[in-house]
């Protein structure tokens, strides 16, 4: 009797030692690399003299990428290899420059992150207020188009996405969220009346992994290759580290973590230039499948959730060590 327990817990240790083996070998095959600049440590400072009929403020616009100070008025095109662009822009309109800024470096720990902020931001020509904004920040893959000329059509004004061949099982990076406590949020475009918009506002996360293809007219459109779309429905009490979402290949109509209103084929319309150097849409036309290669990644990180010039001040986002897990 003796000698049989003896095996049995014999046999008991070895199977649990295999299966902690096993666990600890496939927590070894996974990748985790870094997306470049995603440890948000290294920033631009654009300072920027705003036109005088304004105020003529000198505004700090930062930009993700190697560390510099720029001291004119110039548009910016990425940094030293650094795939980031934000919300923090340049705009001139009928010769007057103006900037916005929602996207900034705060200090932590050793280096920085980064926080992003729904806003109200207001313009004062001749000391009169003229036009007010919502201004929701927003850090992405891609690019923008300086100086913005306008508030029409923002999304033509970005390049959404960058080229990429590889397909991570996962997105990992460290967050922190602050929620406004409006219960409806706010539009406001600066060309119509401040107006209210039923439902609470959201800060999100969405990644998409698109294969592209471009016709002879310059049209470009996509298959959704991947998908990844979170939003943050409380204020968190610190930081939640290395907080890992699975990315879903394929067609994921039929999955129960599909959500229609966040994760649909061209759930918004982005943008990006073809080979004729035009902005055009990207038109999500079908899923791929799970084998399909993508050409293309598209990962935003932004304060508030319902587009341009929506949302509730007082939603901020903290965003830190953006990696892809392989």
């Amino acid at each position: 009797m003796m000698q049989k327990k003896i095996r049995m817990y014999g046999m008991l240790s070895a199977f649990l030692y295999c299966g902690m083996a096993s666990a600890q070998q496939q927590q070894q095959q996974h990748t985790v690399e870094m997306i470049p600049f995603g440890n948000m440590d290294q920033w631009v400072d654009r300072q920027i003299k705003e036109s005088g009929i304004i105020g003529g403020a000198l505004k700090n616009v930062y930009a993700i990428g190697p560390t510099a100070t720029i001291r004119e008025n110039k548009a910016y095109k990425n940094m030293g290899g650094s795939p980031w662009a934000t919300s923090n822009v340049m705009a001139r309109v009928a010769g007057i420059t103006k900037t916005n800024t929602s996207v900034f470096p705060e200090k932590r720990d050793e280096g920085y992150c980064a926080r992003m902020d729904t806003r109200m931001e207001s313009v004062k020509v001749l000391g009169i207020v003229d036009i007010t904004v919502l201004a929701a920040g927003s850090m992405f893959l891609g690019e923008v188009h300086e100086p913005i000329k306008g508030t029409k059509n923002p999304q033509k004004m970005l390049n959404s996405g960058i080229p990429f061949t590889k397909k991570p099982i996962a997105v990992q990076f460290d967050y922190k969220v602050k929620m406004s406590d409006r219960e409806k949020r706010i539009r406001a475009t600066g060309f119509s009346r401040i107006t209210d918009v039923d439902g609470k506002d959201f800060p999100e996360v969405n990644l998409f992994l698109q294969k592209r293809w471009e016709d002879k007219d310059g049209n470009i459109f996509a298959k959704r290759i991947g998908t990844m779309v979170v939003r943050y429905y409380n204020t968190t009490d610190d930081w939640r580290n290395n907080v890992t979402y699975s990315i879903m290949y394929g067609d994921i109509t039929g999955d129960p973590a599909y959500k229609p209103h966040m994760m649909r084929l061209q759930v918004e319309e982005r943008y990006a230039i073809n080979s004729k150097g035009e902005s055009v849409p990207v038109k999500e036309v079908a899923w791929g499948t799970e084998e399909d290669v993508p050409t293309h990644l598209l990962l935003q990180f932004t304060s508030s959730h319902g587009g341009a010039y929506i949302g509730s001040p007082g939603n901020s986002l903290w965003i830190d060590n953006v990696k892809l897990v392989y």
